[in-house]
């Protein structure tokens, strides 16, 4: 038990510092548990259960599901229809967001629900000029609290259902079975966005601010002319302004009305060039001071017609995803430039503009980019599933007449799983074949669909429950618990323990809370002469609702720097939010199940 123990404090630590990714911590302690077999009980089988383990392989199922879905692009032409109702009024807009994401997210995994919603929220701000702000918040908690009116919504309760098959011997759960309960979470939650959250809900971002004024480079995009006799004549960009350590970035060139983007790095400056930079205006007047440059005295080249082959640039915003290859890599090593003909101007992370020495800044999840890009470049970074266009220019390339198959095929899988026919894995699992053979889907895209890391993370984290349960730990640990239950009501035992879990949650993932609350829950509830369901219930719930911080969970980052927020943002919306969902959950658990 001690050994176990250890385990987790380790595992607890690197979850929270993310030393080292999640998933690869996960398999890690997957490594250690059957290393210590003597100690921990974990056979080398139950090792590597997890990856046969059924909640696995649906969850890969419902990623490949969900993409096949957004690929018809039917989510986001639906919300712009329902947006167009809206009109001007704040309230609707709220209302409407609540509506598409609650009521998707409980067939459709809520992160593409989210990033094909940012979009659509965003164009519907600035068309209506409301503050983005007061949408991405309810977007993100919606996703989540919808995510509950099903068992496939959600991945804590797919792993919950097979876990509580295992230990509770009961069978697993019900695709409806909790489906009322869901419906109650998601009104209250609704209910509280509507009125009291919508006024905590700050306003970061004032209305009709452009990309430009959010990120406050104004006074960072400069033109400057190489004047005859220049002493940066017939060096390249990079011999010119390489001392400055990124400080410059040259992003265009125009050469006798023509204008030249594209990688710069080793293209020739010439007397007469424009060079269109980014810098800071220390920096600016310090290129200047040099000689060689100044201010260059039109904004645009004297011939359109003479602008070479290359398409107009412009602006754009683009979130970095969560669990992106991209993340922990620099702009320099993933040859962001060349590889997605795009140049990055500024960086929003955490509520801080970073528009200096980019090259070498090592991108996170969340982080929204401004770039400069062409039409061409645009649509590439809108199909790609590493990156969520936020100020939707041209529509990407979707399969519209695929809609209603794809939803046909993801309705089949729940009437399947629903009535038994087969089990939910299975039904999963056909819906795959499907959206492939129907051509929601092509081959190729199926892997891609996946989010490994959550895979990988899943099945490195499940012996950890195996090796808790059976070293005693999870006894143990319920019997730490149990004592408050003699001095207090059973219902305000539960909301405590909810509230327990999801702080937790807000520590570690979703997916490692269930693993390690599940057998605590179920032997609180022995203890205690409960019933073990509805603590499992209790667990469920509260390991799907991260409402506390940016980082408690992936759809609150998605909206975090789009939406202009602080850290402390979420807990003063989420905070209250929490207290009133345990309340709830705990009331509709003891009303439906019984304690």
């Amino acid at each position: 038990m001690i050994a176990v123990f250890l385990i987790i404090a380790l595992a607890l630590f690197l979850f929270v510092t993310e030393i080292i990714p999640v998933d690869i911590t996960a398999i890690g302690v997957l490594v250690l548990l059957v290393v210590l077999e003597p100690w921990t009980q974990v056979t080398p089988a139950q090792g590597v259960s997890g990856f046969a383990n059924s909640a696995t392989i649906t969850i890969l199922a419902m990623f490949i599901l969900s993409e096949g879905v957004r690929r018809t692009g039917l989510l986001r032409a639906l919300g712009r229809k329902i947006a167009d109702f809206t009109g001007d009024s704040e309230g609707k807009q709220v209302a409407a967001t609540i509506g598409m994401a609650g009521s998707t997210a409980g067939f459709v995994n809520n992160t593409p629900v989210v990033a094909m919603l940012i979009p659509v929220a965003t164009d519907l701000a600035e068309r209506t000029g409301t503050s983005v702000s007061k949408l991405l918040i309810p977007l993100s908690y919606a996703a989540m609290l919808g995510g509950m009116l099903t068992v496939i919504g959600t991945s804590p309760s797919l792993v919950a259902s097979d876990l509580t098959d295992q230990l509770l011997d009961r069978g697993p759960i019900g695709m409806f079975e909790f489906t009322l309960l869901g419906l109650l979470v998601l009104a209250v939650g609704s209910v509280y966005l509507l009125t009291a959250g919508r006024y905590l809900i700050p306003e970061r971002i004032p209305p009709g601010r452009t990309p430009i004024q959010r990120f406050e480079l104004a006074e960072y995009l400069s033109e400057l002319e190489v004047v005859p006799d220049s002493s940066l004549a017939e060096k390249t960009v990079r011999e010119a302004f390489g001392e400055l350590d990124g400080e410059v970035l040259v992003v265009q060139i125009v050469r006798r009305g023509r204008a030249i983007s594209g990688p710069l790095t080793n293209r020739r400056i010439y007397e007469g060039d424009v060079l269109r930079v980014r810098t800071d205006r220390d920096t600016l007047m310090d290129v200047i001071e040099r000689g060689g440059v100044d201010f260059a005295t039109s904004n645009q080249p004297e011939d359109a017609s003479e602008v070479e082959d290359e398409a107009p640039l412009m602006l754009a915003e683009v979130v970095v995803l969560p669990e992106s290859p991209l993340a922990g890599a620099s702009l320099a090593t993933a040859r962001f430039r060349q590889r997605y003909a795009s140049t990055v101007l500024a960086i929003r992370r955490g509520g801080r503009l970073l528009n200096r020495a980019l090259s070498d800044i090592r991108l996170r999840g969340g982080d929204t980019l401004l770039i400069e890009t062409t039409e061409e470049a645009l649509e590439g970074l809108s199909n790609n599933r590493n990156f969520v266009v936020t100020q939707e220019i041209i529509p990407p390339d979707f399969r519209a007449s695929k809609g209603p198959i794809a939803v046909g095929i993801v309705a089949a899988v729940v009437i399947l799983a629903a009535l038994g026919a087969l089990p939910i894995m299975i039904a999963a699992l056909a819906g795959v074949v499907g959206m492939v053979l129907s051509g929601c889907l092509k081959p190729n895209e199926v892997y891609g669909a996946v989010d490994w890391h959550v895979i990988f993370l899943l099945a490195g984290i499940i012996p950890l429950g195996i090796a808790l349960e059976q070293t005693g730990g999870a006894t143990f640990l319920a019997a730490q618990i149990v004592p408050l239950a003699g001095v207090l009501p059973i219902v305000v035992f539960a909301a405590l323990f909810y509230l327990l879990t999801t702080i937790i949650t807000e520590f570690i993932t979703n997916l490692g809370s269930v693993v390690l609350m599940i057998p605590v829950a179920i032997d609180v509830a022995l203890q205690t002469g409960s019933n073990p369901f509805a603590f499992v219930l209790l667990v469920i719930f509260a390991s799907s609702c991260a409402l506390l911080t940016p980082v408690g969970y992936q759809t609150n980052l998605m909206v975090f720097n789009q939406g202009g927020y602080r850290f402390s943002d979420f807990f003063r919306v989420g905070a209250p939010l929490q207290l009133v969902l345990a309340i709830a959950t705990s009331a509709g658990i003891a009303f439906w199940w019984g304690f």
